[in-house]
């Protein structure tokens, strides 16, 4: 018996027949042969962590465009503290870490530079059907490994494609939309937490809100503290999820869903739309349009950042230049993408 299949037995021992067993994955879109140390959602977080995509996202942009302060949250310890989120309430349910853990690590690979101003403006200059979960699902199948994807199970694709709907509901009521496991249902949830409560954070320290404007509903049930929230939120989902008709439905009570529902649309109107962050998005916004244009039009300069990326084999697997050019800037980093703007756009002095 391998190691792999040892561990695959043990999990049928400790965990909860409504968590999903690596054993009964659903497979991949190609099929492999398995590994004799890891199950395979170990190895599909395995890949993730050491994706290009994936260490790109210390560059990204979580709500403030290029910090320099050095304690704000990229979309990269976004990532991380979304990771840790899922994981404490799947252990403590007994559900599969591994699963919970690989969605949660590539659920924002395809978020474009400069945050949600990005992704807007890439539903403005390419398609309005452009969404950031969509494009991580390329990144994970397309994109990746010189085009020919990561090849991950069915069971994380799903997890991160379903992760997020906007400001759609908190938890997942439409079976549509809900991910096929509930490791995926809660890691929709543990996204929420995550931004929710270092989105408030990050808000503090930058002056765009003052601890004194938060609604005091909020603080009094959710807590004061990054680690009381945290806290507050998680052992709130462990404690209200229960069976329903024979499956384990995720749920927050109705006094902490009221505190997170006041606190989302106060960030939403406070800090995401605030002048201070919007006036950079309209920039941000620019410097992407200007971009996409500019790279349909130049096909050389488009196959050498192509190129820099180790993207350039999608430029012939690809029919459509728009989604090429659109892959590519969804890709850059936010110093990548001013870098880029200033080499083609700003005139530049002869030595």
């Amino acid at each position: 018996m391998s190691i792999r299949e040892d561990f695959e037995n043990r999990e049928k021992t400790f965990m909860s027949p409504y968590g999903c067993l690596s054993s009964n994955s659903l497979g991949r879109l190609r099929e492999e042969e398995p590994c004799p140390i890891r199950t395979v959602f170990q190895r599909d977080r395995d890949r993730i962590i050491y994706s290009n995509a994936f260490r790109r996202l210390k560059h990204k942009t979580q709500v403030f465009l290029s910090p320099m302060g050095d304690h704000y949250r990229t979309r990269l310890t976004h990532t991380l503290e979304v990771a840790e989120i899922a994981r404490t309430i799947a252990r403590a349910m007994r559900l599969n870490e591994d699963l919970i853990e690989a969605i949660a690590l590539g659920h924002d690979l395809g978020h474009t530079p400069f945050g949600h101003g990005g992704e807007v403006a890439l539903k403005e200059i390419y398609s309005k059907s452009f969404s950031h979960n969509e494009q991580s699902i390329r990144v994970v199948d397309s994109l990746e490994n010189n085009g020919k994807g990561l090849n991950l199970t069915r069971e994380v694709r799903d997890g991160i494609l379903k992760h997020s709907k906007g400001y759609g509901p908190m938890v997942c009521n439409d079976s549509k939309e809900c991910a096929l496991t509930v490791e995926g249902r809660i890691l929709r949830v543990a996204d929420i937490i995550g931004y929710l409560n270092h989105d408030f954070d990050d808000a503090i320290r930058s002056g765009v809100i003052s601890s004194d404007q938060i609604p005091e509903s909020c603080l009094r049930v959710i807590g004061k503290t990054h680690s009381q929230r945290a806290n507050t939120m998680i052992r709130d989902i462990i404690d209200s999820s229960r069976v329903v008709d024979g499956e384990l439905s995720i749920l927050i009570s109705d006094e902490l869903f009221a505190a997170m529902t006041v606190l989302r649309k106060f960030l939403y109107e406070k800090v995401y739309r605030s002048p201070q962050v919007h006036k950079e998005f309209v920039k941000a916004k620019k410097i992407l349009s200007d971009l996409y244009n500019y790279l349909l039009k130049n096909d050389q300069i488009l196959k050498e950042k192509l190129a820099d990326m180790e993207m350039l084999a999608i430029y012939d697997l690809e029919q459509s230049k728009e989604r090429v050019v659109c892959d590519l800037i969804a890709s850059m980093t936010d110093r990548y993408a001013l870098k880029l703007y200033e080499e083609i756009f700003f005139p530049m002095p002869i030595v």
